[in-house]
């Protein structure tokens, strides 16, 4: 629980923030300008912003992940470029951001992934001082069974090992619930993306749960609580994205997505406490 505290500590907080977001700029500088500019949804554009932006239960790093994902599935365009400059400021590299877009693209739909990249490479050319972007490398080429055989052990991953281990069943598993969706799921979304290493596993599971919680999406998100503890994130650092949200996805969004975090949480403890 956040500790009361004064105005002036809030507002130094958020002035450390901003330094990073506005590289160069005197934070007062940016302050004075946001509130000139829009009023009062320029002071808590400033204050809140920055003060949430200096939790310690997520690093500045992991909220530039969850909002670039969360600012592409929304189409904030100005925004998205934007962060994406911030997002290199916190340490991500540049194939760590591209890599975000694969899961816009499985999640959220390729339109949305595709304008999403335009605005990115926006930032990424005014970061690199050309005018052309080069050394982007095309996903491997692989078959339906590499395909399978890397599905079924991020799948192992993703349910702590309640998936089948034998890739043929856990398709037939899929496809049998899902149907062609289930074939494309395990090959494409399983079997490709969240099978590289461009982000870990982990990353790729804060990304995967903002993006679902910014879309309303509560039956995925069933599922992909309990994967993200397995791949690695604490409970507190899962509870962290839905409360990153309330400002970048609105406060329904993330209260809704907070009472399905808590649940999968009660499930997972229900079930670990039953009788063995």
């Amino acid at each position: 629980m956040t500790e009361p505290g004064s105005y002036e500590e809030r507002h130094a907080r958020a002035s450390e923030v901003f330094s990073r977001f506005v590289p160069g700029v005197e934070p007062a500088r940016v302050f004075a300008s946001m509130e000139r500019r829009w009023g009062a949804l320029g002071t808590f554009a400033f204050d809140a912003v920055g003060d949430l932006w200096s939790r310690p239960e997520l690093s500045r790093r992991d909220r530039s992940l969850l909002v670039l994902a969360v600012l592409s599935a929304q189409a904030r365009d100005e925004e998205l470029e934007l962060h994406t400059q911030v997002g290199l400021h916190h340490g991500l590299a540049r194939a760590e951001i591209e890599e975000i877009l694969l899961h816009v693209a499985a999640y959220v739909g390729f339109p949305a992934a595709m304008a999403a990249s335009r605005h990115m490479d926006a930032a990424f050319r005014k970061a690199e001082g050309v005018e052309r972007l080069g050394g982007r490398i095309p996903a491997d080429h692989l078959s339906d069974a590499e395909r399978d055989t890397r599905a079924a052990d991020v799948r192992r991953t993703l349910t702590g090992g309640r998936a089948a281990a034998e890739p043929a069943t856990d398709l037939a598993n899929m496809q049998r619930v899902l149907g062609d969706v289930g074939t494309l799921a395990f090959r494409w979304a399983f079997g490709e993306i969240w099978s590289r290493p461009e982000l870990s596993r982990r990353d790729r599971s804060l990304v995967v749960l903002a993006i679902l919680a910014a879309l309303g999406q509560e039956g995925e998100l069933a599922f992909h609580v309990p994967a993200g503890l397995h791949h690695g994130l604490a409970r507190t650092e899962i509870e962290e994205i839905m409360v990153h949200l309330c400002l970048y996805a609105g406060f329904p969004k993330a209260v809704d997505g907070m009472r399905a975090v808590r649940a999968a949480f009660s499930k997972i403890d229900a079930r670990a406490a039953e009788p063995r």
